[in-house]
């Protein structure tokens, strides 16, 4: 979330920023503004009388022990409101406090100054375009019939089972789906991040540290006995893992990898557009995360980006790289690219991944700070990525692979799956 003071100093900024998001209850501001002149003069009130009663317990303490006690009976009879005063003060705060928090989580982040204004996913920015569109042969199929003339994906059984979009990944399918994992956790590994098994459950505080909560309550599947989540995305506890605690600025940045299935309710998705693999209620996802040092968090974004991007070319698949405008981006980025396979079955872009700053917005909610040489401790940046979510990425190897004698598997994957083809 954002803090108090940059708002309360920077109101015309925040205003400015919040319009390119399209925020629609730019009010907030100024009711945050004025709960905390509230808050900080009731808080001077508080200080103000409970030093008073302090100075004169202590006043009467002395003249107690030097048997003044008619004196100290005085000064006990004109500070005998003291204690109330301070028992309504004290609650005041604690009105005004939480009436400002719960103002203060509705704002979402503040986008950074290269991120445009724009309401819809058209209004994204292309950064660049890699690649052709694959070659098809005749008749090409789209992922969901090559998934079944192949055997390999069957979604009426996971219908059967559990519901729709829970799909059974079968036979040379599961072993693909394998492959991709070990495939993108050996290449994080490689690139400096620590491997990581985390809960695929959080509770509440965990969904508030990253902004799931309360956002995005309505898409977590929340087991509601426990009161706790199960995880839309590993984002939440690897970069919770830090949550309260201050790391030293020479261990930054702090570079984490972990795979785990993904759980997302999707309510209100259907149409074409979710078909077969497009949108599911639970897939297979390797997450990156990074906490950095403020100075050197968009330098880290853009690393990241060409990160994702070296997969993508591995995978030999035609993509591209938008940066989502303002109306576009999720409530807790600061500024986010996705990258896009082309689908050359479907002729539309599959995102396969989004990789994001969220500057100082989780780490406020986290307490997650860091502290340098001069022991000062200040909040950490933070960033994650999906290195990368599998099912668009399958449906993409499917589409763009096939041939008439079936399924190509890309080179790169073929030592992790042991067949060079799906026939």
């Amino acid at each position: 979330m954002l803090q108090v003071n940059y708002i309360r100093e920077n109101r015309e900024k925040v205003l400015e920023r919040l319009s390119i998001r399209n925020f629609k209850q730019p009010e907030l501001v100024d009711e945050i503004i004025k709960i905390d002149e509230d808050r900080r003069s009731t808080q001077t009130s508080l200080d103000s009388i409970s030093a008073e009663a302090n100075a004169a317990a202590k006043q009467i303490g002395d003249l107690m022990r030097t048997g003044k006690k008619e004196e100290a009976e005085e000064i006990k009879a004109q500070t005998a409101s003291h204690k109330e005063n301070i028992k309504n003060l004290s609650d005041k705060l604690n009105e005004l406090e939480a009436a400002q928090h719960n103002l203060i989580v509705q704002l979402p982040n503040l986008p950074y100054h290269l991120v445009k204004q724009g309401s819809t996913a058209e209004e994204n920015e292309v950064v660049l375009t890699h690649g052709e569109p694959a070659k098809l042969p005749n008749k090409a199929l789209p992922h969901w019939e090559l998934a079944a003339k192949y055997d390999i994906i069957d979604f009426e059984l996971g219908v059967k089972i559990t519901g729709a979009g829970f799909p059974v990944y079968k036979g040379k399918g599961a072993k693909l789906q394998r492959a991709l994992i070990n495939f993108f956790l050996d290449h994080a590994t490689e690139a400096g991040y620590k491997e990581m098994q985390v809960p695929h459950l959080v509770n509440s505080a965990s969904g508030f540290g990253t902004g799931q909560l309360p956002d995005k309550e309505g898409q977590m599947y929340h087991s509601t006995v426990d009161d706790l989540y199960l995880i839309p995305t590993a984002e939440v506890p690897v970069t919770n893992l830090y949550r309260d605690v201050i790391v030293k600025e020479e261990d930054l940045p702090i570079k984490n990898t972990a795979y785990t299935p993904c759980f997302r309710r999707e309510a209100g998705s259907y149409g074409a557009h979710v078909r077969g693999l497009n949108r599911l209620h639970q897939f297979d996802k390797v997450e990156v995360v990074q906490i950095t040092h403020p100075d050197k968090s968009y330098e880290t974004l853009e690393d990241m980006s060409q990160y994702v991007q070296s997969l993508l070319k591995e995978l030999g698949l035609h993509y591209r790289v938008l940066r989502l405008c303002g109306g576009d981006m999720g409530f807790t980025s600061a500024m986010t690219y996705d990258m896009e396979v082309w689908s050359a079955a479907q002729e539309r872009w599959l995102e396969v991944s989004s990789v994001s700053n969220f500057e100082t917005y989780q780490s406020n909610r986290l307490k997650l700070r860091f502290k340098g040489k001069e022991g000062k401790a200040q909040l950490a940046h933070s960033l994650n990525g999906s290195a990368l979510a599998l099912p668009r990425i399958v449906a993409s190897i499917l589409e763009n692979y096939q041939t008439e004698d079936g399924i190509k598997i890309p080179e790169a994957l073929v030592k992790y799956t042991g067949f060079d083809i799906i026939d």
